[in-house]
């Protein structure tokens, strides 16, 4: 078997919190002394960004790095870069690396988009025949042809991504670094630099790092990931083992109550009526896979209400929202009046994994008009579990089949003759 392309070993980096330079001749000596001993030195100011990171990436994988902010993500990727040198440990890459860590990292404000081109590509290790042969692909590709010889200190900050991801991307490295900046382009970009991704990675063999808060982007991207926590690492293996162990840690699984009473709301609804809390009946927020999702909303109404509904957007772990349901305006409340409203979803269909769901209560329908009279983000979290076989073993679901488990699907022979 080949040697990886990338070896991490026992990764660690250490920073002082305060001013730069702020220590002493003494601070020095007790750490040395420390050292000598084998005795960790103590230093309230410090800061472990990453501690005892190890993991080994074959040549023409495409790996996902997820977590919390402050996780280590940024940190991890600065030192496989070479930006940054480790505290301790060793990251050997056997390659080629194209770094895009920020938005217009190399790009000089007062040259043209033309002249950073080839200056971006000179330092990303590109030669100038090489640039002059791929440069109007990487313009083409940019979608800034208007504006190439137009000074980058006017561009927006999704053309400057347009323009770095595009000479990174045709650099053609053995390893290609991605930090969150495609998070800056459109829809429309966004969707062109995954495929592009796809083409470095499965079509030339490229290595590819991919640091996205974008959770579906990650799992239509990546087959293994990284998932940090606290600047460890928590979990390394199949992408969708590692957005599950992401989910539950982020989410605090497996609460059954949620109370949403003063949670800041995206939009400033709540006076007419407010969801105060959400629980489920069940004692773990777990449903088989034909189980009906069942949970009570409690809703306090500040008004007198005629009708009232619940809606319900199911979202994956991911992030993709997979389906929403609405209920018929069947509720009446008088003004000041608080009711507990049983929701319940007959056949989610929902393949295994976890989920979260927004949770609406209002008037009306998608064919009628909605009045939505508070929202709430992220209102749940449950689990859908596994099916188990006739043999007793639990059945394995692919993400790349999608999240929606469709029933009765038929498949009959067809008579001879009758098509």
């Amino acid at each position: 078997m080949s040697r990886p392309i990338i070896e991490v070993k026992g990764l660690s980096k250490r920073y002082l919190l305060g001013a730069i330079g702020a220590t002493s001749l003494r601070v020095e000596f007790q750490r040395l002394l420390s050292r000598l001993r084998g005795a960790p030195a103590a230093n309230p100011n410090e800061f472990w960004a990453l501690r005892d990171i190890s993991f080994d990436v074959q040549a023409g994988e495409v790996i996902g790095i997820i977590g919390r902010n402050g996780a280590g993500k940024s940190t991890l990727l600065k030192i496989l870069s070479r930006i940054t040198e480790p505290t301790s440990g060793t990251a050997i890459l056997r390659g080629r690396v194209a770094s895009l860590l920020e938005v217009g990292t190399g790009f000089h404000p007062e040259l043209s988009g033309r002249e950073n081109v080839y200056l971006n590509g000179a330092i990303l290790g590109m030669t100038k025949r090489e640039v002059r042969r791929k440069f109007d692909e990487i313009v083409a590709f940019s979608e800034v042809e208007r504006f190439i010889d137009t000074p980058v200190k006017h561009y927006s900050s999704g053309m400057y991504v347009r323009l770095a991801f595009a000479v990174a991307a045709h650099l053609e490295p053995e390893i290609l670094i991605v930090d969150e900046v495609l998070a800056v382009g459109d829809a429309a970009f966004q969707a062109k630099c995954i495929g592009k991704i796809q083409d470095v990675s499965h079509q030339k063999g490229r290595t590819v790092f991919f640091v996205s808060h974008n959770l579906a982007a990650v799992s239509q991207l990546t087959e293994r990931c990284l998932l940090l926590q606290s600047g460890r690492l928590a979990y390394a293996g199949p992408t969708e083992r590692a957005l599950e162990e992401y989910f539950v840690s982020d989410q605090s699984m497996p609460s059954t109550s949620f109370d949403v009473s003063e949670r800041p709301r995206e939009h400033s609804m709540g006076q007419t009526a407010r969801i105060l809390r959400l629980r489920f009946e069940k004692k773990t927020p777990q449903f088989g896979p034909d189980e009906p999702l069942s949970f009570i909303v409690r809703v306090r109404s500040n008004a007198d209400l005629t009708q009232l509904r619940t809606s319900l957007t199911v979202i994956s772990n991911e992030g993709a929202p997979v389906g929403s349901g609405f209920s018929a305006d069947t509720a009446r409340l008088r003004n000041g009046e608080t009711v507990d409203l049983r929701v319940q979803l007959p056949q989610p269909r929902l393949a295994p994994g976890h989920y979260h769901c927004d949770v609406s209560i209002g008037t009306g329908t998608p064919l009628t008009g909605l009045k939505e009279y508070d929202v709430v983000a992220k209102a749940i979290q449950f689990e859908v579990l596994a099916a188990r076989s006739t043999s007793g073993t639990i059945s394995q679901w692919q993400h790349n089949w999608g999240k929606t488990v469709y029933s009765g699907v038929t498949s009959e022979p067809i008579p001879p003759g009758a098509g």
